[in-house]
């Protein structure tokens, strides 16, 4: 069975006719892991929009101190069994304070995954509007933009990160603050990408016809080169999205980014760290969720990268249908 048939007979396969939309959904779906991961992120998702409405069925709030169940002679340990663990606190209470786990995790997760995707959407609209306008400016303008880019590229995120966060007031929303110092710092990657795609794109001739024909450059640039750049852009995005979460929890274990009473799964792992003996689900429960959320932002845009690119999609494709070529054949002979 030749490769072109193969590609035909298999989900993932490019099909003449259909859609680019369509097209990557078949992909996407073709792709097992790529499927658990957008469940596993989905769900968290749905837990960070719907936290006040768990809570609320549970009956507790992230910021409430019960201290009639917290054991002050053993010096803050949370009283009953796996850490307080109840009906009325579903997965125990926090050590010294009694505030419910639950609660917290869940409403860090709306801080966790509302400051990634909002940083990540300050870099691509940055990123992608300094890598266009440098692609398309004149010979100095391309010069400027590339310099300020590399600037931007050689500067360690974690340590300007640590910088700004100490040195900006207080009273500065800290939510707000960790999502524009991240968005603002890490977007020059992204800008040399969107860059050098662009004056790819520049020498093709729908893009000369487009110039000949009297457009102007925002006209040939929204309407001609953006649809060329959104695979690469969303590409790249979906990476971005683990490691703005992976930022943020450092951060804030760090003490400069969200503060408390907001909950954050990376502030919780810092009052954690001393209790990881006497009380390890403390740990445990917000390093877990950081766990997987990476983890499954991270499949979910490998996933998402192979179901953009053709080449890798049609080698997906070509592997899955010679396995089940194997398979058959296995089963005639039995």
């Amino acid at each position: 069975m030749s490769e072109a048939i193969v590609a035909a007979e298999v989900p993932g396969a490019t099909v003449p006719g259909v859609s680019g939309a369509r097209q990557f959904w078949r992909r996407l779906r073709a792709q097992r892991a790529a499927m658990v991961a957008a469940s596993v992120v989905a769900l968290l998702v749905l837990v960070a929009l719907a936290a006040s409405l768990l809570t609320a069925l549970e009956g507790q709030d992230p910021t409430t101190y019960h201290p009639a169940l917290i054991d002050s002679a053993r010096g803050g340990v949370p009283i009953g069994s796996f850490g307080g663990l109840s009906g009325d606190h579903w997965l125990g209470v926090e050590p010294q304070t009694g505030r419910d786990l639950f609660a917290r995790l869940a409403y860090g997760a709306r801080v966790s995954l509302g400051v990634a995707l909002a940083a990540t959407v300050i870099q691509v609209v940055v990123g992608v509007v300094m890598g266009v306008a440098a692609a398309l400016g004149s010979g100095w303008v391309d010069q400027l933009l590339s310099r300020i880019t590399d600037i931007f590229v050689a500067m360690p995120l974690m340590i300007m990160s640590l910088a700004l966060l100490a040195i900006v007031p207080s009273s500065f929303p800290r939510t707000v603050l960790v999502t524009l110092v991240i968005g603002f710092i890490a977007w020059g990657n992204i800008a040399k990408i969107v860059r050098a795609q662009t004056l790819t794109l520049k020498g093709l001739d729908y893009v000369s016809a487009a110039r000949l024909s009297g457009w102007n450059t925002w006209h040939i640039a929204r309407r001609e080169l953006l649809p060329g750049l959104a695979a690469p852009v969303i590409t790249y995005a979906a990476i971005l999205m683990p490691v703005n979460i992976s930022v943020e929890a450092a951060l804030s274990f760090l003490g400069v980014g969200v503060k408390p009473p907001t909950p954050s799964w990376g502030q919780m792992l810092t009052a954690a760290d001393v209790w990881y003996q006497a009380a390890p689900q403390y740990l445990l429960l917000p390093a877990s969720a950081l766990f997987v959320t990476v983890l499954a932002l991270t499949v979910l845009g490998d996933g998402v990268r192979t179901a953009l690119d053709p080449r890798a999609a049609s080698r997906l494709s070509v592997g899955t249908g010679r396995r089940r070529e194997a398979k058959a054949g296995k089963e005639e002979t039995a």
